[in-house]
């Protein structure tokens, strides 16, 4: 895949988004850090991530990352499955390059999940 709109990180059926909370943290930093979107303050960072880890703590979809920016990592409600995608603005290799990162992230903490693409289309 050389260019993508959003890649989505679809779980499996018995995933809980507790399941996230000990790698939230590096989700969200490392796609902040390649989308270079990190935050210049300290503190609005540790409230993304505070905000996020408290719903994930209570196993409900967190807010993800859904600024206005270059890209968003988004956690949709959806009744079927649960996932969460990276959009852009415009059809880029960064979003595939992004997702990739995310999804080893996911592999190493053995969270099962699969990855598509530009889905985004056919959902709205």
């Amino acid at each position: 895949m050389t260019k993508a709109l959003s890649g989505h990180i679809v779980f499996r059926e018995k995933f809980r988004y507790k399941d996230l909370v000990p790698i939230f943290d590096e989700l969200l930093r490392t796609f902040l850090a390649e989308t270079d979107q990190l935050p210049d303050e300290p503190d609005i960072l540790e409230m993304f991530l505070k905000i996020n880890q408290m719903d994930l703590r209570e196993n409900r979809k967190p807010e993800g990352y859904n600024r206005r920016g270059r890209m968003r990592m988004v956690f949709p409600i959806r009744e079927k499955q649960q996932e969460f995608y990276v959009r852009a603005n415009q059809k880029s290799a960064e979003v595939p390059r992004v997702v990739e990162r995310l999804s080893r992230i996911l592999k190493k903490a053995g969270i099962p999940h699969t990855v598509e693409w530009d889905r985004l289309q056919s959902a709205q």
